[in-house]
């Protein structure tokens, strides 16, 4: 058994052994995250159109996003506002070039679902840059470290396979820590989880061309952060968008 299975093997057993401890729980961890639900309420989708261009002139780049709750929006007035519009503008200055972008995104989805749900309707033609911000449901609805791992390279696998010259950029895990209003015991299990998908898509995507992954990071302010404790805020999607590029600038020759 190679190292990466050891790992994810070893990953699957703290999954299970930590769902058996919790089972006795697991009801007043159901009402915890109704009683989340109920405080965040819903936010919309951005707004605005689903495509755009930040930057001036010809030979621009083009960028499509897909992914979840924060590729949705949810939490900034449109689009350019939001973590699409964001990621372009910070994109554009690292190559120098301007940033066609297209978002497809929708709340709740797995990595499963954006398989089953978004990818049916990503646009048939040709990008240079993907960017994937899934994670955040797979923890909330306990997706194991073995399922994580095997959607995403099936996902990873569909976007290669469409788009061969593609740089695929993923964003982080979500930083369950940082909620401020995750109460206890549940933020302290979802994080330790979202750790674990952490640390497995780090190790999956290390040996895949021109595929990078941003880690869960430690350069984010938090202040200012969160639009309703759980997604960003406008100025929470462009400190995320500014890091990220930072970090995939270090990994990354544009």
């Amino acid at each position: 058994m190679d190292n990466g299975s050891g790992n994810l093997a070893r990953w699957q057993r703290r999954f299970l052994i930590g769902a058996a401890a919790i089972a006795p729980i697991a009801p007043f961890l159901l009402i915890q995250g109704q009683i989340v639900r109920w405080k965040v309420g819903i936010l919309p989708d951005a707004g605005g159109a689903r495509g755009g261009k930040y930057g001036d002139g010809d030979d621009a780049a083009k960028l499509f996003v897909i992914g979840e709750s924060t590729v949705a929006g949810l939490g900034a007035r449109t689009h350019e506002l939001a973590l699409t519009g964001q990621f372009a503008k910070y994109l554009s200055g690292a190559i120098k070039r301007p940033v066609e972008w297209k978002v497809r995104g929708k709340n709740g989805v797995t990595a499963r679902r954006t398989i089953d749900e978004l990818l049916p309707y990503m646009p048939n033609e040709r990008f240079d840059y993907i960017l994937v911000g899934l994670g955040g449901n797979d923890v909330m609805k306990l997706s194991s470290p073995r399922k994580w791992r095997a959607d995403m390279i099936e996902l990873l696998g569909i976007l290669r396979d469409k788009n061969p010259d593609a740089v695929i950029f993923i964003s982080n895990c979500p930083m369950i820590i940082h909620s401020p209003i995750m109460p206890p015991p549940i933020k302290s299990i979802l994080w330790s989880l979202s750790q674990m998908h952490n640390d497995n898509i780090r190790e999956f995507t290390r040996d895949m061309d021109r595929v990078f992954y941003y880690p869960q990071p430690v350069n984010v302010r938090l202040e200012g952060f969160f639009a309703d404790g759980l997604h960003p805020s406008e100025q929470g999607y462009a400190d995320w968008a500014e890091d990220m590029i930072r970090y995939f600038t270090s990994t990354y020759k544009w």
